[in-house]
C-alpha cells in the first residue's frame, strides 16, 4: 500500500508542478537585463498576473469577477477630474498666484491679487471641477474680494458682482473646449 500511495504523491506532485508551470505565460516575453552590454530588455507586461490580461472577455480581466462588463474606460490622464477642465482652469487664471492646486480633488485656490487698475482692491479665487466629463455643470468658481478699509487696519470684505463667477466659469468652459478641439475630439 505504501508504493501506491507514494505513487499518487507523485503524480499529484506532477500534475501540481505542471499546472503551476502553464501559469509562468511566454518565457521569451520576459528579458532579464543583458550586463555585457548594458542593455535593458523589453518586459512584456500583458503575461503574467501583474499585467493587463490580454483577453477583455477572461474571467480576471476588465470587467470580469466582481467588475461590470459595461464599465466605460476612462484614459489615464494623471488627474481624477476632467483634464480639459482642469488644464482650461490654470490658464484662465494663469496671472494670479497659486496657494493650492490639488488635481485628484479638483480644486484650485489662488492667493490674493490686487490688479494694478485698482490697488484698493484684492480678489481671491477657487475653482472646484466638479466631473470627470467636459459639462458645463462641470466647474464651480467662486469669487472673494476684499477692499482696503478707508480708516486704516487691513482689509473688509466686499461683495462681488454675481456675474463674475459665471463669467470665469464661461472662460474655463470655453477654454476648455478649445483644448478639445485641439486634441482632436469632438
Amino acid at each position: 500500500m505504501s508504493s501506491r500511495s507514494s505513487f499518487f504523491r507523485f503524480a499529484m506532485a506532477g500534475v501540481v508542478a505542471s499546472l503551476a508551470a502553464g501559469c509562468g505565460g511566454d518565457p521569451s516575453a520576459i528579458k532579464e537585463r543583458d550586463l555585457d552590454r548594458g542593455k535593458t530588455g523589453k518586459i512584456d507586461a500583458a503575461q503574467g498576473l501583474g499585467g493587463q490580461n490580454r483577453e477583455t472577455g477572461s474571467l480576471f480581466g476588465p470587467g470580469g469577477l466582481f467588475g461590470s462588463r459595461s464599465e466605460k474606460k476612462e484614459t489615464d490622464t494623471g488627474v481624477a477630474v476632467n483634464a480639459f477642465l482642469w488644464r482650461a482652469s490654470l490658464d484662465t487664471i494663469n496671472f494670479i498666484p497659486l496657494v493650492q492646486a490639488d488635481p485628484f480633488g479638483g480644486v484650485i485656490i489662488t492667493d490674493w491679487y490686487t490688479p494694478s487698475e485698482t490697488p484698493n482692491e484684492r480678489m481671491k479665487v477657487q475653482i472646484t471641477i466638479l466631473d470627470r466629463e467636459l459639462r458645463a455643470d462641470g466647474v464651480r468658481v467662486s469669487v472673494f474680494k476684499q477692499q482696503m478699509n478707508p480708516k486704516g487696519g487691513g482689509w473688509l470684505d466686499a461683495p462681488v458682482d454675481p456675474h463674475t463667477n459665471t463669467d470665469i466659469e464661461n472662460a474655463i468652459l470655453t477654454r476648455a473646449r478649445q483644448l478639445r478641439i485641439a486634441q482632436g475630439g469632438s
